[in-house]
């Protein structure tokens, strides 16, 4: 196959003004869907991924990543965490408890999951909480019964901070000849914080040992710890190395993750990002059929060159690479613009929406933009791969070509 002659031959043939007006319009059309495709497959893909990170940010922020759990107390587990934590995987480590619980107030009640912490451990691992919070950690002293809560939930109960709220927790029950009942204490609203998501309408923290004596346990007890990973999606990863470190200290520990309590919401997003992705790639193989029609009409048109260039001793796959070169320069053509077009879009799109007075999240926010490199990567190896494909028929077709019957009237 000699791979220069195919390029010139081709690269001429891509150039040349066509004699039929139909195929022009026919690689135009395929042309403009493949840079349009790309262009929608990177925009698309970018706020997709901008909204699972600010999910990822403002859920998995907030909430436990990775918990171990204990029947008996973990006297020992600071030497653990100075093995474990290396500031690649795991970050920190702090004592946590947690607890079913009904929030009260004279309007209204609410259910809500409650983490008793450590505010000074907690300083450095809640920064994501403490940029949307108005208050400080510190306010939280043991034996002072003050709640942190979101915003929310302190609209649904009509509180403020310095108000006070019941605290009722599903641990704890003592049973009296009138039937169970739960343990509660009132708490005083110490801050609010706004992390804007779902977490915001269901989480509370309060002091450690608040919490442990409001579930009646002693408050020296540490039976639970909560880990920060650099990476939260590989909490599953690491949870059998966090148990064997633990074990091997002599305490026997069970694990569980956010995916319990929030797995389903980042599946939500997944499917629907890839269904997206789906959709729109489709445009790209739609595009690259049109390259097909527009190449066996090249194929139909240059039949008698085709013939005479076989005559000359033009290999079959010397004939092939013609016209797989003629296609996928309309391809390359096509994802170039579409390069172009999807990332400058997404780079500018908070700006171009703003210009043009559409507000998608409400006035006032932004739209989250993530643009992956990697995924870029994937979307021109993916977009030259379907059109490459493509030109392997109309390429076929014109190599079987026999030179004696297409010059029989010449």
């Amino acid at each position: 196959m000699n791979l220069a002659l195919s390029w010139t031959i081709g690269y001429r043939y891509w150039r040349a003004r066509k004699a039929n007006p139909f195929a022009s319009f026919i690689t135009l059309f395929a042309v403009s869907g493949i840079l349009l495709g790309v262009a929608a497959l990177i925009i698309v893909s970018s706020v997709m991924n901008g909204l699972e990170g600010q999910l990822k940010q403002r859920i998995l922020g907030a909430v436990p990543q990775l918990t171990v759990h204990c029947e008996q107390h973990l006297g020992h587990w600071q030497d653990v965490a100075n093995t474990l934590i290396d500031g690649k995987q795991i970050l920190a480590m702090s004592p946590s408890v947690a607890t079913q619980a009904m929030l009260q107030s004279p309007s209204n009640i609410s259910a809500v999951q409650v983490y008793g912490i450590y505010p000074e451990l907690e300083k450095d691992n809640l920064s994501r909480l403490n940029r949307h919070f108005n208050g400080s950690l510190d306010s939280l002293e043991a034996g002072k019964y003050r709640i942190i809560i979101g915003a929310e939930l302190a609209r649904r109960l009509d509180v403020k901070p310095g108000d006070k709220i019941r605290v009722l927790s599903g641990d704890g029950v003592v049973y009296s000849p009138l039937g169970p009942v739960p343990s509660q204490r009132k708490f005083i609203v110490a801050g609010v914080f706004e992390m804007g998501s779902q977490v915001d309408a269901s989480l509370a923290y309060v002091h450690h040992e608040d919490a442990l004596r409001l579930m009646r346990k002693s408050p020296n007890e540490i039976k639970s710890l909560r880990l920060y990973l650099a990476d939260p999606f590989k909490a599953s990863k690491l949870a059998s190395k966090v148990k064997a470190a633990f074990e091997a200290a002599g305490d026997s520990v069970t694990t569980s993750d956010w995916r319990e309590n929030y797995g389903h919401l980042f599946s939500a997003v997944k499917m629907e990002k890839n269904m997206m992705s789906l959709m729109l790639s489709l445009i790209i193989a739609v595009a690259a059929f049109n390259i097909v029609s527009a190449l066996v009409m090249m194929v139909v048109d240059k039949t008698t060159d085709v013939a005479v260039l076989k005559t000359q001793g033009l290999t079959t796959g010397s004939i092939m690479g013609i016209f797989m070169i003629q296609g996928s320069l309309n391809a390359v053509l096509g994802l170039v613009g579409g390069l172009a077009i999807g990332v400058l879009a997404t780079l500018n799109i908070n700006t171009l929406f703003s210009m043009l007075g559409i507000h998608v999240l409400g006035a006032g926010q932004r739209l989250p933009v993530q643009l992956e490199w990697g995924q870029l990567s994937l979307i021109v190896v993916g977009t030259l791969a379907i059109t490459f494909l493509a030109t392997v028929y109309p390429a076929l077709r014109a190599a079987s070509v026999q030179p004696a019957t297409a010059l029989r009237y010449e």
